[in-house]
């Protein structure tokens, strides 16, 4: 039976470009009889069809049943080695553990001055590119060739490797427990989203004051920083303390461009620091300055200023559109935005395999938004209707409940009323389940389930006394993030003065100052 594009081997042979294939062929050709192999039948046969299925192999090469599982296992690994010594995949780390296994033949030969100076070079270029870890390797190396061939003077020497040791051990260690208190601090944002109450402030205050490092910030490197400024966001994102997050994405950002040469060696981390800078900037609705921002990513992706491979692509892919869909909602741009989504939902399938469940729902809940900003209602109903429908989705537990109210809002204002008491149930019913009945939420899903009782003539003063109670929690330090998801105070005003949402944003927009 078809295992549709789920196999390992598969997935990878249909990754290579055009140059990769070419350069594998000649590598695997390099020794004579290579071309008649079974593993090179069956990389020509997997290149060809279009999904993998064992009974093709069997009936399409010379491989026997019983010897499939180690001829893709062999055409995996020869694979690997050849990219290996394609140059886009070439890096610093790359070249520096390549020194080290040259290091480690000169030492198994007894050529040890010779393997001390090639190790030397590379612990220098290590250090210059903050690899700690991978100068540490190295001093201990040097440690264990020193011991067995004494090159220069012991004793100094021995103090020399000890202190070097010692010191890049302790930033390793540090630069661990920050990277740690980083990962876990965005596990618990994609799970819970922004902090709900007093206790959840607490919590994660004191998890962070817990796991913090002591350090001199005289003593931090690059990656020490980088680090560090990662745990901050992620905190004052939790806690809903924006403008920290805009000081601290820019310090991230800044921290690269002081250091320009690392945008060639940690792609992945800048292009993750321009994001939520983004972020931070649409959050504090910075106009103007993350216009320039977004214009800034989209000349690095175009001209290529980062280093651009398949995980770059798919990132900058996601970055790049999930920072212009905020544009039009910043600039109150909705229907403009419709040509925008058209091209979007085009090209999301391409990166799908490549992009996980959690940031496609993000990509269908900003489409959803923008389709309601359009006055498209039924159109937002089908996008969320995707989130609301996928029993796999785990995380953002913020996505799944605002998901379901602007649901409700987008069925009310469609007209498609004939369930919306059970609609209104099920909400309900969701919300309190997750633990997120908020005030917010109980006003909104109240005000809907009494709609039937509203006169049409009270209609309007209902939206007036509806907004009257909500925009006293704008500024609240937990009810504001309702307004994060779902411009619930803009729709009441478009309901008040008789507009558009969109024009009511783009008058929003027109008394920014910044």
């Amino acid at each position: 039976m078809a295992i549709e594009q789920k196999d390992a081997l598969f997935m990878l042979v249909k990754s290579l470009s055009k140059s990769e294939k070419r350069q594998f062929k000649l590598y695997a050709g390099r020794l004579g009889g290579n071309a008649e192999a079974n593993f090179m039948a069956l990389f020509n046969l997997l290149d060809k069809v279009t999904e993998y299925d064992d009974e093709l192999i069997l009936s399409k090469t010379n491989i026997k049943k019983q010897q499939i599982s180690n001829t893709k296992a062999h055409l995996y690994k020869q694979i690997l080695v050849s990219l290996r010594f394609n140059p886009v995949h070439q890096n610093v780390r790359a070249h520096i553990r390549e020194q080290s296994d040259f290091a480690a033949i000169l030492y198994n030969k007894g050529l040890y001055k010779q393997s001390l100076k090639i190790l030397d070079k590379a612990k220098e270029l290590s250090l210059n590119n903050g690899e700690n870890n991978l100068a540490y390797e190295i001093v201990e190396f040097e440690k264990v060739i020193e011991s067995q061939y004494i090159t220069r003077s012991m004793s100094n020497r021995a103090d020399e490797l000890a202190i070097q040791a010692k010191e890049l051990s302790l930033k390793n260690v540090r630069v661990s427990k920050l990277s740690n208190l980083s990962l876990q601090l965005y596990s618990l944002f994609l799970k819970e989203g922004y902090v709900k109450d007093d206790e959840g402030l607490k919590r994660v205050t004191a998890y962070f004051e817990k796991k913090l490092p002591k350090y001199k910030f005289s003593e931090l490197g690059f990656r020490e920083k980088l680090f560090l400024y990662q745990a901050y966001l992620w905190r004052s994102f939790i806690l809903q303390d924006f403008v920290l997050s805009y000081r601290y994405s820019q310090k991230w950002v800044d921290l690269f461009e002081e250091n320009p040469h690392m945008k060639i060696q940690n792609p992945v981390f800048y292009l993750k620091g321009v994001n939520y800078l983004l972020e931070s900037l649409y959050l504090i609705k910075h106009k103007i300055k993350y216009i320039s921002v977004l214009e800034q990513l989209t000349s690095d992706i175009k001209d290529e200023n980062i280093t651009m491979n398949d995980n770059t692509k798919t990132l900058a892919f996601l970055y790049f559109n999930q920072n212009k869909l905020n544009y039009y909602f910043l600039v109150g741009k909705f229907t403009e935005g419709l040509g925008f989504v058209a091209n979007l939902l085009k090209e999301i399938p391409k990166y799908e395999s490549n992009i996980d469940a959690h940031h496609i729902m993000v990509f269908y809940y900003k489409i959803a938004c923008m389709y309601f900003g359009a006055g498209k209602n039924e159109e937002c109903i089908f996008y969320l209707e995707k989130i609301i429908d996928n029993k796999d989705l785990k995380m953002r537990e913020d996505l799944l409940c605002f998901s379901r109210v602007l649901n409700l809002v987008a069925h009310y204002d469609a007209g498609l009323d004939d369930n919306i008491e059970k609609l209104i149930v099920s909400t309900y019913q969701f919300l309190i389940k997750m633990n997120d009945l908020h005030q917010v939420q109980r006003k909104m899903i109240q005000f809907l389930k009494n709609l039937k009782n509203i006169y049409p003539q009270e209609l309007h003063k209902a939206f007036v006394n509806l907004h009257e109670e909500l925009v006293k929690y704008e500024d609240h330090p937990y009810e504001k993030r309702a307004f994060l998801y779902l411009d619930i105070l803009s729709w009441l005003e478009s309901k008040i003065q008789h507009a558009s949402i969109e024009e009511i944003i783009r008058q929003k927009v027109a008394k920014l100052v910044k």
